[in-house]
């Protein structure tokens, strides 16, 4: 598709590529996923295409064949030949001159990169210090879509404030999840690993569901429900889960030491089991 559009300086007109007019671009219009690999192999494919499906369903994007988007996923990680790797992609309903409604036939794009991953040890030795933030997203937030400008404000808010992650709290003063991972907390009394239940409030993590099985392994039962920034301030151990970095202790919760400030016994439990899950 070539369109004519006035360039930056007003002086007349130019030619530009399709690529530019992705409604990605003007609208965060489209889902993506993002996935792991462990020493070559990757982990919990099936289940981030499955959700990415879901996505696609949620935001009425169709005619994806999810079995040619797993081949390219497969091909593309197998190319670039990193052991440990982060592999992005998303799709966008497709390009076409700025309009809120899409036309008819419209064609969807596909985008992937595969980069190489550093895991940092450390982190989980150390823990991460976290600090809240107004959960600000959309009411569907259990859709993995594109546009996340209050996921990046909430982030900007935490590193201004020599913080990792932000933990996102919502208008009843409940903390839903990270500004880009899931929330667990930890309650020793009662042997209970703690997270908020599935919802439109959350992400349905794939690494969340992943902690959950290796919880019983580790000695916890699994509660799900809401708590507060002052219950978890509160509580044994608190943990972030995402893909790329697994299972990481929150050590210090908005300026409150967590446990002893180190890694608790029941975080590493979490870790070392997940860890043998991945092989």
């Amino acid at each position: 598709m070539d369109i004519a559009i006035v360039n930056d300086t007003m002086m007349g007109l130019e030619q530009v590529d399709s690529a530019l007019l992705d409604r990605g671009t003007y609208f965060g219009d489209g889902v993506y996923e993002v996935l792991r690999s462990y020493h070559g192999k990757l982990f919990a494919l099936d289940g981030h295409l499955s959700r990415f499906a879901r996505s696609l369903t949620e935001i009425e994007i169709t005619g994806i064949c999810m079995t040619s988007i797993k081949d390219k996923i497969v091909q593309a990680f197998h190319k670039s030949g990193y052991e440990n790797a982060k592999i992005y992609f998303h799709i966008t309903r497709g390009s076409q001159l700025r309009n809120h409604l899409p036309s008819r036939d419209i064609k969807p794009n596909f985008f992937l990169t595969v980069e190489s991953l550093k895991d940092k040890p450390e982190e989980k030795i150390h823990g991460i210090k976290v600090s809240t933030y107004p959960d600000l997203r959309w009411k569907r937030c259990d859709i993995k879509k594109l546009n996340l400008l209050p996921n990046i404000m909430a982030r900007m808010d935490a590193e201004r404030k020599g913080c990792y992650e932000s933990i996102l709290v919502n208008d009843a003063g409940q903390i839903t999840e990270g500004a880009g991972s899931a929330f667990f907390a930890v309650d020793a009394g009662r042997r209970a690993l703690i997270t908020r239940p599935l919802g439109p409030e959350i992400l349905p993590s794939i690494t969340r569901c992943h902690v959950i099985e290796v919880a019983a392994q580790s000695g916890l039962s699994v509660i799900e429900e809401a708590i507060t920034p002052a219950q978890a301030a509160a509580m044994d151990e608190l943990i972030m889960a995402v893909t790329t970095k697994d299972i990481v202790p929150i050590t210090v919760f908005d300026g409150c030491t967590i446990g002893s400030g180190k890694c608790g016994k029941h975080t590493a439990a979490l870790i070392e089991n997940f860890k043998h899950h991945t092989v």
